[in-house]
């Protein structure tokens, strides 16, 4: 038998599908087999309307929020297809909500200003409140989101712009690569977003299958996704702390590991 603290645990993986690999290579490392399910497609906004104007006028804003890395990687793109590649203009400050997203971001050429101490939206409004009254943000991110960053720095006086850089869209095949999955045995299921959450409940009706699963734990990557766990019925039976990928690698390991 394996010394591996995972050695014959199956976990469920929702990420995206060019996105498991650091989640999925952490797990193996500690000998647990990686069960992925993406149940989230990055795809473009229905329109790039707002998102052009938006970088065409990027000079003009005081911040740039950057909620992730998919959204780093949606204004390189478009910037590009724009034929105007994204540079980081004078006097701009940039706050990314990780630091996988700061990482992307300064792959990109952005100088980051700030990054909060804990990766959830909460602690990014807690950081730039005091810093951002009558300064004019644009916040790029997904097509569907919280809504805690702009009215949080609204009401402290910011003016906030808000841009749909990308959607996260149900893969066609997740119904029925989770019946597959499920059918093979599960021992815990990780989700790293609120997204994750709520595409997994749509997979999971359109497959026809009990929600929550039964007699499998839920892994949150942090404060938000347990919150929307909870709000599906699903109580979380750990947290990741700190909220980011090895902090949830670390999280399974607490609660799947064999004696």
């Amino acid at each position: 038998m394996s010394s591996l603290p995972l050695a014959g645990r199956r976990v469920l993986v929702t990420r995206a599908a060019r996105q498991a690999g650091k989640l999925s290579q952490g797990l193996r490392a500690l000998g647990a087999t990686p069960i992925e399910v993406p149940v989230l497609e990055i795809q473009p906004p229905e329109s790039f309307d707002a998102l052009d104007a938006a970088l065409l006028a990027l000079p003009a804003y005081d911040w740039l929020i950057l909620t992730s890395a998919n959204a780093v990687r949606a204004l390189v793109d478009r910037a590009a297809r724009l034929g105007a590649p994204l540079t980081h203009p004078a006097g701009l400050r940039v706050a990314a909500v990780g630091e996988a997203t700061a990482s992307a971001a300064r792959a990109a050429g952005f100088s980051i200003t700030f990054v909060p101490e804990t990766y959830v939206a909460e602690s990014l409004v807690a950081g730039l409140v005091d810093r951002t009254s009558r300064q004019r943000i644009l916040l790029a991110r997904a097509e569907v989101t919280r809504d805690v960053i702009p009215e949080a720095l609204r009401k402290a006086g910011a003016f906030v712009d808000t841009v749909d850089a990308y959607r996260n869209v149900l893969p066609d095949a997740a119904p029925d690569q989770l019946l597959q999955a499920l059918s093979a045995g599960i021992d815990a299921a990780t989700f790293t977003s609120s997204s994750s959450v709520t595409h997994l409940q749509v997979a999971a009706r359109a497959a026809r299958v009990p929600w929550p699963f039964v007699g499998i734990p839920a892994v949150s990557i942090g404060p938000i996704t347990s919150g929307t766990l909870r709000e599906s019925g699903w109580e979380p039976a750990i947290e990741a702390n700190p909220s980011d990928i090895p902090g949830l690698i670390a999280a399974v390991a607490q609660l799947l590991a064999r004696p």
